[in-house]
C-alpha cells in the first residue's frame, strides 16, 4: 500500500500522543509521554514524531518516541527508539516508509546511529521455538537497509507472556504443580500482599539494591527508579504491590499497565522468611491484580537469551516458566550507522575504554 505522508511529524500534545499510541497496535509504556518527560530529566531530549495517513491527517500510521543524547563536545548525537516505533507492521510498506524516515532522521540530527528495538517477534511457543513470519521478512529487510543487529541490547530481547482473558481457576490450573502448591503454601504460612502507595517507593528501592547485590545485574542509581516509578504512577501507570510478613515488606514489585497489557517491570526481595514462598504468592497476586483491570496480557518482562543452564537469567526463567505462560522471541535491537567510521569507534573502542575504567577501580 502508499501512503501520502512522506516524513514523521513533530507532536507537541500529550494529549494528542497518547490518543495516537491508543489507536495503533501494541503499544509501549517506553513510548509514552511520560516515558520521554521522564528520560528528559537524565539527558536525553524527546523527539515524539507520528506519521499519519495524509500531511493534515490525525490518522495515526506510526509513532517513533525518539530519544536524543547529544555527545559531549561533539557535534554529534545517538538516538533511540525504545520498544518502537509503533505501528503495524504487517505492512511492508510503511515497514520500508518508517525505516527511511528514521535514516533521513539520523542524518539531519547528525546522529552517529540510530537504535530501535521494536516488538517486533521473532518467535514464539515452547521456549520460542515456534517462528514468526513477520519478524524474518522484518529482519531480512533491515539487513538490505544497511541495518545491524545491535551489540547493545538495550532492553530484554525475550520475554514471557501469559494471556488474561480466562478464570483465575483457568490460570491456576494451568500452572506447573510446583508454583501452585507455592502459592497456597505462602498463604498458609502468613504472607499478605497489599497494595502500595508512593510512599513505599523508598524501600522499595533499597530492596532493589539489594537484589541487584544478590543477583549481580548492574542498575542505576536510586534517583533514577524513584523518578520513574513516581512520574508512572501520577500518570495512572504504575501500582506496587508488597509482601509482608508480620508487618514486615520482605518483597515487592512495581506493575507498569499500558494499554491493554500490564508488565512486571521491577522486582525487589531480601533474603528474610524465603522459605515462605513470598514471590509466587506476590507474583500470583500481580496476574490477579492485571486480570481486575481488564488486561489481556501480563508481560513478565524478561527471559533468556539463549535457553540453556548456563544463561544469566535461566533460574529467572524457571520461576516464571511456572505460571504457565508463552515463550515471545523478539527480534532485539538494530542500528542505522548514519556515520559508519564513527560507529565503528563508538562499538568498538568505548567498550574497551569502559573496561579499562572497571578494571581500574574495580
Amino acid at each position: 500500500m502508499y501512503y501520502r505522508a512522506s516524513t514523521f511529524k513533530r507532536e507537541t500534545s500529550p494529549v494528542a500522543w497518547e490518543q495516537a499510541l491508543g489507536r495503533l497496535p501494541n503499544p509501549h509504556p517506553l513510548q509514552s509521554w511520560t516515558w520521554g518527560t521522564f528520560k528528559s530529566r537524565w539527558g536525553w531530549q524527546p523527539l515524539p514524531s507520528l506519521m499519519t495517513v495524509a500531511e493534515n491527517s490525525w490518522e495515526p500510521l506510526a509513532a517513533a518516541l525518539i530519544l536524543k543524547r547529544p555527545i559531549p563536545r561533539t557535534p554529534f548525537c545517538l538516538l533511540y527508539v525504545p520498544r518502537g516505533p509503533i505501528l503495524d507492521y504487517n505492512d511492508r510498506a510503511l515497514r520500508q516508509q518508517m525505516l527511511a524516515q528514521l535514516e533521513k532522521i539520523a542524518r539531519r540530527e547528525r546522529a552517529i546511529f540510530v537504535k530501535i528495538d521494536p516488538e517486533v517477534i521473532k518467535a514464539w511457543g515452547e521456549e520460542g521455538k515456534r517462528p514468526s513470519p513477520i519478524g524474518g521478512r522484518f529482519v531480512q529487510e533491515l539487513r538490505q537497509r544497511g541495518w545491524r543487529f545491535s551489540a547493545e541490547q538495550i532492553q530484554f530481547r525475550n520475554t514471557v507472556e501469559l494471556p488474561l482473558e480466562t478464570s483465575e481457576e483457568a490460570l491456576l490450573e494451568a500452572m506447573k504443580p510446583k508454583t501452585r502448591y507455592n502459592i497456597r503454601l505462602a498463604a498458609r504460612k502468613g504472607i499478605v500482599i497489599r497494595q502500595g502507595t508512593p510512599a513505599d517507593f523508598p524501600q522499595i528501592a533499597q530492596m532493589y539494591v539489594e537484589t541487584a547485590v544478590r543477583d549481580q545485574f548492574a542498575i542505576r542509581p536510586t534517583p533514577y527508579y524513584l523518578d520513574i516509578w513516581n512520574a508512572f504512577y501520577q500518570a495512572g501507570m504504575a501500582q506496587p504491590l508488597l509482601a509482608e510478613y508480620e508487618g514486615r515488606v520482605i518483597a515487592a514489585v512495581v506493575l507498569v499497565r499500558y494499554g491493554r497489557r500490564v508488565i512486571y517491570m521491577y522486582g525487589a526481595s531480601t533474603d528474610q522468611e524465603r522459605q515462605r514462598m513470598p514471590n509466587h504468592l506476590l507474583q500470583w497476586e500481580a496476574i490477579r491484580w492485571a486480570k481486575a483491570q481488564g488486561a489481556a496480557v501480563y508481560d513478565f518482562w524478561g527471559a533468556p537469551d539463549e535457553f540453556v543452564e548456563t544463561d544469566r537469567m535461566w533460574g529467572v526463567w524457571r520461576f516464571k516458566q511456572g505460571y504457565g505462560g508463552q515463550v515471545v522471541r523478539h527480534i532485539g535491537a538494530w542500528d542505522y550507522a548514519a556515520r559508519p567510521l564513527l560507529y565503528w569507534a563508538y562499538a568498538q573502542l568505548l567498550p574497551r575504554y569502559r573496561a579499562r575504567l572497571r578494571r581500574a577501580y574495580s
